[in-house]
Formats: C-alpha cells, structure tokens, sequence
C-alpha cells in the first residue's frame, strides 16, 4: 500500500447521491474488483493498481453543521470510510465527532466490521443509517471479488447494530446474476435487517475485463449469459431477475428498494435513498 496523508480545504462536498457526500479518504484497500469508484484515478494521477494506494485526508477546516441541517449525507460516495486504515489514522471517528450532535441525516455505507468500534457515537446521532454490503454467503466468491470485512462479520455487525436499535441497510450489491443467492441472503437476514437494497452489477472501464475473465474461469456456465447482457447489451435475463426479486419481496412483506441500475441510484429522490423518514 502506498499511503500519502493530503491536505484537503473542505471533507463536505455536493453529491449526485444525496444532498452532500464526505469520503475521508481517497482510494480503498478493499480493492473491490468491480468497484465503480475505481474511475477516481483519472483525476488522482495515482499510477498503482485500484485498491495498492490511499490518500488520507486532512482537514483543518470543521464541518459546517448549519449547511447541513436537516440534509442527507452520505458516507461514503467513493471509498470505504472503514477501511482497514482507518484503525490507525480514525479520520472517520473525528468526522463523527463533529457529526454527532448535528441534525444531518447520516447514511453509512462500508465493508468492514470496523464502524462498530464507533457505535458509541452513532447511538448519540439522531438520524442514523448503517449500510453493509452483501452479495453473497459463498466466503470463497468474497474472498475472490474484495479484501473487506468476512461475510459472517458483516452480519454479525448488522445484526449488533439493529440490537442497538439503529436502522440496518443490507446493501445488495453487486447482485451477480446466477450467482447470488438473493433468497438465501434475505432468509437469512431478514429477522436483523431494516430495508433491502438492490443493485445489478455494471460493468464498465477497466474492471469490465476482469470480471469478465473471472466469469469464464470460475463460473463457465454462466459465460454465454453474462456476454450476452455485459458485450451484446441484451439485458432481458437481468430484467426477469429483478422482477423476480420484487414480485418476491413483495409477496413476502420485505421492506427494499430496487435500485438496480447505478443510474437509478442518481435519479431516486434523496430522501428515500437515506432514508429520511427511518426515524
């Protein structure tokens, strides 16, 4: 890991994905095959592989909390605010800090098991939602598509934090069709789960590939699927995934929203996405 600590004026910035967004870091140790945020090395100049770089940030600069009030902010839009460095440099818990008596409508979304070590803090907040993201119960597929937190972890966190009485999100995502097991997730989970997210795989830029070679090399059979819906763009085995999976939710009372394509992530009201009316 190459890991720099950056200067930065301000952590609170204008997203397309709520109202505001802060990413404490720039880059990700959980060097997730198909992360979408991986397009940040355009800007970033950085010439290691996605997931071998961070850059810390620091801030002299307090959160402005009036700007916030009352507003969704999502953590994080581009990184994992509980990466694994985070233990050592704990940007995240000093942003909480500040955060905590503000009347901002928190979403936290990560991979690591690591936020409960703020769970003091996020009990204090007043509007809180905690995001893990899930795609599969297979520890060898998870193993093989991210360095996060284990799958067993990440439920066993979900499961505290609900017990603790905040607002748990099983973020779904991505759901690899033939591959992940969304009942199986659900049926599991359903009893420590407050909403369901879900969201298809893209695959785009320079991850495409990879997961494309990963498909015919581990999962050959559901090769001629996946470049049919990924290089011929003929989406009709996705959509009857997804109708199957909402007719399903729906005949069994679970509380979700269908985000299925990133692009409808951008386009859905932010307040349903942070779930402003939680609490």
């Amino acid at each position: 890991m190459v890991i720099a600590e950056k200067q930065t004026k301000d952590l609170l910035t204008s997203s397309k994905i709520g109202r505001y967004a802060i990413n404490p870091y720039i880059g990700c140790p959980h060097a997730c095959k198909y992360c979408y945020a991986s397009f940040m090395k355009r800007f970033t100049n950085h010439p290691e592989p996605w997931g071998e770089f961070l850059d810390v940030k620091r801030c002299d600069k307090k959160i402005d909390l009036r700007k916030i009030d009352g507003k969704n902010v999502f953590m994080s839009t581009a990184t994992d605010c509980y990466n694994p460095c985070e233990a050592k440099y704990q940007i995240t818990r000093s942003i909480l800090e500040q955060l905590v008596d503000s009347n901002c409508y928190l979403q936290i979304s990560t991979k690591n098991k690591l936020i409960l070590r703020d769970l003091d803090l996020l009990k204090r907040m007043k509007h809180i939602s905690v995001a893990m993201s899930v795609n599969t119960l297979d520890e060898k597929f998870r193993h093989d598509m991210d360095k996060g937190s284990t799958i067993s972890e990440r439920l066993d966190t979900l499961r505290t934090f609900h017990d603790n009485g905040i607002y748990t999100i099983l973020f779904m995502s991505p759901i690899f069709i033939y591959i992940t097991d969304w009942k199986a997730i659900i049926n599991q989970t359903k009893d420590f789960i407050s909403e369901y997210w879900f969201e298809d795989l893209n695959l785009r830029g320079s991850y495409k590939p990879v997961i494309m070679r990963y498909i015919q090399e581990n999962y050959p059979q559901y090769y001629d699927s996946y470049r049919r819906i990924y290089n011929e763009g003929n989406r009709l085995e996705l959509m009857d995934m997804d109708r199957e999976i909402c007719t399903w939710c729906d005949a069994e009372h679970i509380n979700y929203s269908a985000y299925f394509h990133h692009e409808n992530v951008i386009k859905t009201e932010v307040n349903k996405i942070l779930g402003k009316n939680n609490k």
